[in-house]
């Protein structure tokens, strides 16, 4: 065993390279997130193996897993050091390679695996390391699973085991390839800027897209682990305006961004307009469930409150699921409530079968915009969004919140605005109408105008969003009125961005 790890260790010291080092707030609600070196070393990685090992054996699943890495520097190294704890566990090893999260959960199915651990850090910055695990496909780990395994590594519980092995596939890319393209093309060529940020799917979304017909205008699509421009994250607006200049300058129809493991997709309009993913997740469902009336979707607490009120949808009867956020909570509730489809406003999209297997991938969401297009003929992209009522919607806005207190804050949010529903009392001069908490508060108003905070399951940071059908202004005031409750807490920091853009 690699020992009971430590929560603090000075680098460049002999306990640093003979020690376990594992920041304990680096297991999160889903997924696994450590700054290397400062909260995580290649020690403490190997210890997570093990512990990961020893709960596969503990859940009575059978002991093999397929194992892929990031493009980051050190996403490599940490593999092997994972792979090494995993197989001293005990577990059989099959390593895919350099790959993007989708990658890992269709080797799950391709070569009957039934467990995964795909190293990355997904669209956090450089330093960063991770890991997103599951042992029961298309499902990944929820906070029952993470607190156990928790246990395990911290406790320096992990069981070594004899029958550990490795095998490497390096034919599973172009397996996973041909599964995306084995299909009829687009029934035209669609100019489609293919933007990544120099991450990982670079190496992948322009070869799929193109088999599929799709004139593609690659946009930092080379591999650059030190994200020179800014990091591959298509809820980002930095990311968002670079494609959109790109789509305006070439005249492309639309334009797609992926994340850093692949596993997310945003979207541009042929006019430069960001369509936030949540409002992509409305023209989806419109498609599907003409094609398929009565359709149920799951969307997440941080989405826009058209999917209830959308005239369209409530036409084709389609029902809609407001749950937590989260890949790991989305890709459950589509499991559990048979939805044809899960969507998230930062851009994880679940498609169950036919259109996917239930996990996210942002190619397969891309795929399924291209089809929408397909499917409307005569209609822009853009056309598309404006048939939509209008709304005015924030990004995603995160103001920095140490992970040992974000929670409590969020509670004590919580608390505030459920006292303030219970007195009748008035938020952004309008009566509260609902309060959701199943993540977060969610509070809405009687003309529609909603704000959200919540933690964030994988950074330091609150998670702030609000929309207004009403206005502009509505929007501000519901902002501002939300910032006031935060800023009773002292320990709520500066926000990554403002509404600053949307004035």
């Amino acid at each position: 065993m690699s020992g009971k790890p430590v929560s603090q260790l000075q680098p460049n010291t002999l306990a640093y390279e003979t020690t376990a080092l594992i920041k304990p707030t680096g297991f999160r609600e889903y997924d696994a997130r450590w700054l290397f070196e400062k909260e995580i070393n290649l020690k403490g990685v190997q210890a997570l193996g093990e512990g990961l090992g020893t709960l596969i054996y503990e859940l009575g699943v059978r002991p093999e897993i397929i194992v892929g890495h990031d493009y980051r520097s050190y996403s490599a190294s940490i593999k092997m050091a994972l792979m090494t704890g995993l197989m001293s566990a005990g577990v059989k090893v099959h390593d895919i390679g350099l790959a993007m999260s989708p990658m890992a959960y269709f080797a799950q199915f391709d070569l009957d695996v039934p467990c995964v651990a795909m190293v990355t850090a997904s669209h956090n910055d450089n330093g960063w390391t991770g890991v997103k695990m599951g042992v029961s496909r298309p499902l990944t780990f929820g906070p029952e699973e993470m607190n156990r395994l928790k246990e395990i590594v911290l406790s320096g519980a992990g069981v070594l085991r004899k029958g550990g092995a490795y095998q490497c596939h390096p034919e599973l890319a172009e397996r996973y390839l041909a599964d995306l393209t084995n299909r009829e093309k687009l029934s035209r060529p669609v100019k489609a800027v293919v933007a990544c940020g120099n991450g990982t799917a670079g190496a992948f979304a322009p070869r799929v897209l193109e088999a599929l017909g799709v004139e593609v205008v690659p946009l930092d699509c080379e591999l650059d682990h030190s994200f020179p421009k800014y990091n591959p994250n298509p809820e980002d607006m930095k990311m968002l305006h670079a494609i959109r200049d790109k789509v305006l300058e070439t005249g492309a129809e639309v334009g797609l961004g992926f994340d850093g493991d692949g596993d997310r997709c945003g979207v541009v309009d042929n006019e430069g307009e960001e369509i936030f993913s949540d409002k992509v997740g409305v023209l989806l469902a419109r498609d599907i469930s003409a094609l398929k009336p009565g359709s149920q979707f799951i969307v997440d607490v941080k989405s826009t409150g058209l999917y209830l009120s959308d005239p369209v949808l409530q036409a084709n009867g389609a029902k809609t699921d407001y749950f937590k956020t989260g890949h790991s909570y989305i890709k459950r509730r589509v499991k559990d409530l048979k939805a044809v489809a899960g969507f998230e406003k930062s851009g994880h999209f679940f498609f169950n079968p036919p259109i996917g297997r239930g996990y996210d991938d942002g190619l397969i969401a891309a795929i399924a915009v291209l089809d929408m297009m397909d499917r409307n003929p005569g209609k822009t992209i853009a056309d598309l969004r404006r048939d939509l009522s209008m709304t005015w919607g924030s990004p995603t806005m995160s103001a920095k919140c140490a992970d040992e207190i974000k929670y409590d804050v969020v509670d004590r949010v919580v608390s505030h605005f459920q006292s303030m529903k219970i007195n009748g009392e008035a938020i952004a001069d309008h009566p509260i109408e609902e309060l959701n908490t199943v993540n977060g508060v969610r509070v809405v108003c009687s003309d529609g105008t909603w704000g959200l905070v919540r933690a964030s399951s994988n950074k330091p940071e609150l998670v702030v969003v609000v929309e207004s059908p009403v206005s502009l202004e509505r929007l501000h005031a519901m902002f501002k009125a939300i910032d006031v409750v935060l800023r009773e807490n002292s320990e709520v920091g500066a926000y990554n961005q403002t509404l600053k853009e949307l004035a």
